[in-house]
This record gives C-alpha cells, sequence and structure tokens, in this order.
C-alpha cells in the first residue's frame, strides 16, 4: 500500500516538474554574462582610477596604494547603496557586482540597513557582519596561514 502511494506521489511530483519546467522563462545566460562581465570590469576601472589618483597626487607607490584604494571602493559602494544606487545596479549586472570588492561593502551596508529599526547597537551594530563576518574571519586566518608558511620558509630555505 506504502509503495502503491509512492509511485503516486512520484508520477504527481514528476508530472508538476514537467508542467513548472514547461511555463518556466527561458533566462538569457549570455547577455547575463556579458553585462555581469562589463560592469565587474567598469568596476575595477574605476579603482584603477583611484589607484592613479592616488599615485599622481598623494605620491602613494604601487605596493601601497592598494588600502587607500580598497577602502575608497568599500566607502564609495557603501555611499551608493544607502542611496540605493547600488541596488540598481546590481539589477542589472548581478554577479559583475559581488565579485569585486565593492560586493563585500554592498553586504555589511545592506545587513545595517535592513536592521536599521532594531536599534543602533542591537540592529545595526549586531547585525552588520553578520554576511561579511565570515569573510573577515576567513580572510584574516588566510593571511596568518600564509605568514606563518613565510616565516617558515624564509628561516629554513633563505628565502
Amino acid at each position: 500500500m506504502a509503495n502503491n502511494k509512492k509511485k503516486q506521489n512520484n508520477s504527481a511530483e514528476k508530472h508538476y516538474q514537467d508542467f513548472a519546467k514547461q511555463r518556466e522563462t527561458k533566462r538569457p545566460v549570455l547577455k547575463n554574462c556579458i553585462k555581469a562581465f562589463l560592469i565587474g570590469g567598469f568596476i575595477c576601472v574605476i579603482g584603477q582610477a583611484i589607484s592613479t589618483f592616488y599615485i599622481y597626487f598623494f605620491h602613494f607607490t604601487e605596493q601601497n596604494v592598494g588600502n587607500p584604494t580598497v577602502a575608497t571602493m568599500i566607502f564609495l559602494t557603501m555611499l551608493l547603496t544607502g542611496f540605493g544606487v547600488y541596488d540598481r545596479i546590481a539589477q542589472v549586472a548581478g554577479a559583475g557586482t559581488a565579485v569585486p570588492v565593492t560586493g563585500f561593502g554592498n553586504a555589511v551596508i545592506s545587513a545595517a540597513i535592513e536592521h536599521k529599526a532594531e536599534g543602533y547597537v542591537l540592529g545595526v551594530g549586531g547585525n552588520m557582519f553578520k554576511l561579511a563576518g565570515s569573510v573577515i574571519l576567513f580572510g584574516v586566518f588566510s593571511a596568518f596561514v600564509v605568514a606563518l608558511i613565510k616565516t617558515i620558509l624564509i628561516q629554513w630555505g633563505g628565502l
């Protein structure tokens, strides 16, 4: 008896899946990939322009211009997210806005905006790094491991 019900359920599920698949809208995958590539690339061009600006006007070297550039990109992303502009860009670009460092800034500020009604300490402060916390944790941990390996190799091999 239980076997008959399973067969009926599997048949009904398969029928529904076929029905849903027929009516599913087709996604323009190639078009979405091209948009993500172009807009993500444009974000990287903006980052390069900021780096060049810091090198030219503030006399940073190529070795130490990365940190202020990343901080500026994250700040601009947070500002654009706060005004609702970045979300509109992300609607068009998709993953093109999530992959560069700007995706990190958007994740942090979006969680803060979403929980603002709960108060600044428990809402904003408590939820701001929920999504981005793992990125920070594993980034710091991996930097520690790489530095440890480099230190060991320098001590043993004279690199």
